[in-house]
């Protein structure tokens, strides 16, 4: 029996989502003038509806994507190409999505907000001058790291400058209102609250708007043109619908798990750095055992039953420190130790219990063979 702790990459489909997928798989094309072209309009609009109610947004505001990176690469190269500033406001702990579409605008001048030693944006001073736009995660991907992301969007709000959430990470985990919020682009992923994957969702205000970077039709507003995925946002309303209801029940047996696991690791194991610090999602501990390598970390792991990452990005086979822990100022021998686990709603106590039971001797072993 494995034991999945990676729910920050991917979490299983909910139930109710598999059967949204499945009753509305046969729809035709919504934009249809036709009987079965209303019929998957109305689903569609449906779904939008119910999204909107759920986020606190307006319906023409929600935009379906195929990904929560897609989402953020039509927000900021919008919100970009709509603006005659090339200065852009970002953090160091971006996911790459955010990171790689921000290095490829033309001409930008990007700047980064300053974080704590716990990873949150600490100063915003950064924000008082205008800017095509700034952006900010929600919550990392990696530490679970809450930023004050509503202090962000009114101080860029009171300099002119949109701003675009990445929130990825907190959709179906923690309350949400767009409007509250005030930022002028949002995206969220279905997969991460138990939806299809493929399947993203954009709040975008009706202004200021991103220009379209995306050409062939008129669905989406526009903004995001091509065949609607009627099924998977259905799919993903009803997923949503479930995660904002169990909610506050699940922030709560969630959290009280992730201190168990992390009082439970404290104890069993010596010289472990942890890097998830409040305030922070209840879904992630981040953690750096020095002397191992998140590698052998893993790979141990797996074969004792428990799946987990590092939390670190890999290319060709080289393991190379996570650049949110670099920018929180952690050293390279901790930082080539780290390792992410990640809690859902699957996630019981006797996963818990597993991951405590092997941890002790596969940190030894990965240690062993880091030296």
């Amino acid at each position: 029996m494995s034991h999945y702790l990676d729910h920050a990459a991917t979490t299983p489909m909910r139930r109710c989502a598999v059967e949204a997928l499945a009753t509305h798989a046969g729809l035709l094309n919504p934009g249809g003038q036709y009987a079965s072209g209303r019929e998957a309009r109305r689903v569609l609009e449906e779904s939008r509806e119910q999204i909107a109610e759920l986020l606190g947004a307006d319906p023409i505001e929600v935009i379906f994507t195929a990904s929560g990176t897609e989402g953020d690469n039509i927000a900021i190269q919008g919100l970009y190409a709509a603006s005659p500033l090339r200065r852009v406001v970002s953090t160091p702990i971006e996911h790459s999505a955010v990171r790689e579409t921000i290095s490829h605008l033309p001409g930008v001048e990007s700047e980064l907000l300053p974080l704590d030693e716990g990873g949150h944006v600490s100063e915003l001073s950064l924000l008082d001058e205008p800017a095509a736009l700034a952006t900010s995660m929600w919550a990392n991907n990696e530490t679970g790291a809450i930023q004050p992301v509503a202090e962000i969007a009114a101080r860029a709000a009171a300099a002119g400058t949109p701003v675009h959430i990445d929130a990825v990470q907190v959709v179906g985990k923690l309350p949400v209102d767009f409007h509250a919020l005030g930022a002028t682009t949002l995206a969220a992923s279905a997969h991460k609250f138990g939806g299809p994957r493929g399947v993203g969702v954009l709040l975008a205000r009706r202004s200021p708007a991103p220009s379209a970077v995306l050409f062939g039709g008129g669905q989406e507003r526009g903004i995001r043109p091509g065949t609607s995925n009627v099924a998977g946002a259905a799919a993903t309303a009803a997923a949503l619908a479930e995660a904002s209801a169990e909610m506050e029940a699940e922030e709560a047996r969630l959290r009280a798990l992730r201190e168990r696991l992390r009082e439970g690791i404290l104890a069993r194991v010596s010289d472990v750095e942890v890097h998830t610090a409040e305030p922070a999602l209840p879904t992630h501990l981040h953690l750096s055992f020095p002397g191992a390598v998140g590698d052998s970390l893993i790979m141990l792991l797996d074969a004792a039953g428990v799946e987990a990452s590092t939390g670190s990005a890999c290319s060709q086979g080289v393991n190379r420190a996570s650049h949110v822990l670099e920018a929180m100022g952690v050293s390279l021998e901790s930082a080539r130790g780290a390792l992410r686990l990640t809690l859902g709603r699957t996630t019981t106590q006797a996963d818990i219990d597993a991951v405590l039971g092997v941890l002790p001797r596969v940190v030894e072993r990965a240690r062993a063979a880091g030296v």
